[in-house]
């Protein structure tokens, strides 16, 4: 029997101010680098996305409006709305109004959202993108005011953390080696994609701790999932193994709002009672959803779990793909993380230098906001604030060249060697910023964290060692020749 709608007033509450919160951040991001990213002289520029694809195969507004003006305009709609849900927006409006405000303002941050992920293309192929999206979508239909939330919009909100939390099990358990034999963590804090200034330290836990970690991992993503279902206090046990296993996550990594989602998500999962239990507020008299709302919900729960069976059937697949959508509006996607480990970090180092015969100490380095640059600068954080750039050339630098995947990487150095300021607002630093450098080139190199002792003795994070040239010496002239750069050449 499922429990009464009184329950998850407050977790309705709490689960909607966190999603806000992160809706809030998702378009800060998209205001502050989408532009540079994808927009209309971008990294991947805009008219290529509406060259490329039909409406039909990723529904978004620039592909009507396909200018920065309307990329502008929708990233700081998204804030405003976001703050606005955050703060309570509709929610204490008169019964009649509520829920048909509250389920349009959700409604609009999702379709705003969507549109950012549809035409995002590489800079937006992450999970957290469609978690994040689906997540929304299910949020439209919680309702609002004294009102308690249709129960069947909470089970699919359990649904959706399974998924996530046992996909993520699944791919691990069945990849990589080192997740069998719970050796991966000895490698993950320094390998992963952008370390934070716990790293290094989680790096260095004895062995036997990353042993018990990666058993531990194992049971909160393939054992505790079963939870979320199970009646009080089970739930919350689940719940609460969730939300400490992945806040350990955000101690110890920048994963963008990954883990924070999955926090928002396994508010769910707890009753009001429970959270009484947390937090000292008082919740007021609720009464039972409009009944039109809860013949929505029941729809909505009904499409959820006929789209369900393609990601149920990938997640149970020995070929499990991860991070995968399923319909071009991402409302039902499969889940899933680092089902391998890196065990060498590379790093990309893009030099430049404004001497037109260069010698060696000629050439002086850019900084980025996120990856690791300088051995002596401590690993930042970020998360869950999302560096859209500096996740690109981690995957950049797994390969000794740029690949298909990297076609962005010449324009990205074009704008460099152009003094594209937009494009120079992504990186941390800037060694030319009085004109733009003759020349620019990338070397490669593999970067290890330091010893206790080494750290002690030179006060360094990371020992690095050149391993190969990305990108050899090239002149703004050389790329428009060699077709390596084209973001001038297409305007």
């Amino acid at each position: 029997m499922l429990p009464s709608t009184a329950d998850y007033w407050l977790v309705r509450f709490v689960f909607q101010r966190g999603l806000a919160l992160l809706y809030l951040l998702a378009f800060l991001v998209a205001a502050n680098q989408f532009r540079p990213l994808a927009g209309e002289d971008g990294l991947l520029p805009i008219d290529e996305y509406v060259e490329g694809v039909s409406f039909r195969e990723r529904p978004s507004l620039f592909y009507v409006f396909p200018d920065d003006r309307t990329i502008g305009l929708a990233a700081w709609t998204g804030v405003g709305l976001a703050l606005l849900a955050l703060v309570a927006g509709p929610y204490w409006l008169p019964e009649p109004y509520a829920i048909p405000a509250s389920m349009l303002l959700w409604a609009a941050m999702w379709g705003l959202y969507q549109s950012f992920v549809n035409a995002g293309r590489v800079f937006y192929g992450y999970g957290w993108e469609s978690m994040l999206l689906e997540t929304g979508f299910l949020a439209i239909f919680l309702g609002a005011g004294t009102s308690g939330p249709p129960v069947v919009v909470i089970w699919l909100l359990k649904w959706l953390l399974f998924r996530n939390m046992f996909g993520a099990g699944l791919i691990k358990i069945r990849g990589d080696d080192c997740w069998r034999d719970l050796t991966c963590l000895d490698h993950h804090y320094e390998t992963q994609p952008m370390p934070n200034p716990l790293s290094w330290f989680a790096h260095h836990l004895p062995d036997r701790f990353h042993r018990v970690e990666v058993l531990g991992n194992h049971v909160v993503e393939l054992a505790i999932p079963f939870l979320y279902f199970a009646p009080q206090p089970y739930a919350t046990v689940g719940a609460v193994a969730t939300v400490g296993f992945q806040a350990w996550l955000m101690l110890t990594g920048n994963f963008s709002w990954l883990n924070a989602l999955t926090i928002v998500q396994a508010v769910a999962v707890f009753s009001d009672g429970m959270l009484l239990s947390i937090l000292p507020v008082s919740t007021p008299a609720t009464t039972s959803p409009p009944l039109l709302l809860s013949g929505v919900s029941v729809l909505v729960a009904l499409v959820v779990l006929a789209m369900s069976i393609r990601p149920v059937a990938n997640m149970l697949s020995p070929g499990q793909v991860m991070n995968t959508s399923f319909d071009p509006l991402h409302l039902v996607n499969t889940y899933g993380a680092f089902g391998s480990i890196t065990k060498d970090r590379y790093q990309l180092v893009v030099e430049g230098t404004d001497a037109e015969d260069p010698g060696e100490d000629d050439w002086q380095a850019y900084e980025f906001k996120g990856q690791p640059g300088r051995p002596d600068e401590r690993p930042p954080q970020w998360a869950p604030y999302h560096l859209r750039l500096d996740w690109q050339l981690w995957f950049a630098a797994m390969r000794p060249r740029p690949g298909r995947r990297q076609r962005w990487f010449g324009n990205f150095l074009e704008a460099l060697l152009e003094d594209d300021a937009d494009t120079l607002s992504l990186v941390q630093s800037n060694p030319f910023p009085d004109s733009a450098p003759e020349q620019v080139r990338v070397r490669r190199y593999r970067y290890r964290f330091t010893t206790p002792t080494e750290r002690s003795e030179t006060g360094r994070w990371w020992e690095r060692e050149q391993v190969g040239t990305y990108v050899e010496p090239v002149s703004l002239d050389d790329l428009r020749r060699g077709g390596l750069g084209r973001r001038t050449l297409a305007r």
